[in-house]
């Protein structure tokens, strides 16, 4: 099923009521997210954010996956970490708070298509993504985790995506 969902054969709704987990779901777009997932975003991020060269870890993956990304990032990699870091932490924060985070992220994706980010590369971005916490959670980076942050991930790069289209 998790294969499906990032092939995008199936949407996040269909998959959270497939597995019964509709609790309470913040909505962007036709993806959703329980506060149940939202909460195991959030306190799987507060061990892995601690991590030191977190985002060294991230952006060695994702470089590896896919070097043609490097080209497109000019400054100083801790600089950029860190910035990576600090918008992850406020996306994770506000999984609970859609009306806040929705702006922020059109914001951000609109953003990345000056910067020369195309639509197919937040698959390589996910999967480092994953890899990282992967890496950073050890055994406690399980099934359900896996799934929780596919969907999260999910909800907050089609948003980016959605609104990249509006500007490309």
């Amino acid at each position: 099923m998790l294969e499906e969902v990032k092939k995008g054969a199936v949407r996040m709704e269909e998959l959270l009521y497939i597995e019964g987990k509709h609790i309470r779901e913040n909505t962007i777009g036709r993806n959703k997210v329980n506060i149940d997932q939202i909460k195991l975003v959030q306190k799987t991020f507060e061990t892995v954010r601690h991590i030191p060269e977190v985002a060294g870890l991230f952006y060695n993956h994702l470089f590896h996956l896919t070097p043609s990304l490097k080209s497109l990032f000019k400054g100083d990699m801790k600089t950029q970490g860190r910035m990576f870091m600090q918008m992850l932490d406020y996306a994770v924060t506000g999984l609970d708070k859609p009306d806040t985070i929705i702006p922020i992220m059109q914001e951000l994706g609109k953003r990345h298509v000056g910067y020369g980010v195309k639509e197919k590369y937040y698959e390589a971005v996910g999967e480092s993504l994953l890899w990282t916490l992967e890496q950073g959670l050890g055994k406690d980076f399980n099934q359900d985790v896996k799934e929780t942050w596919v969907a999260a991930y999910k909800l907050l790069s089609d948003t980016m995506k959605r609104a990249a289209r509006e500007v490309e």
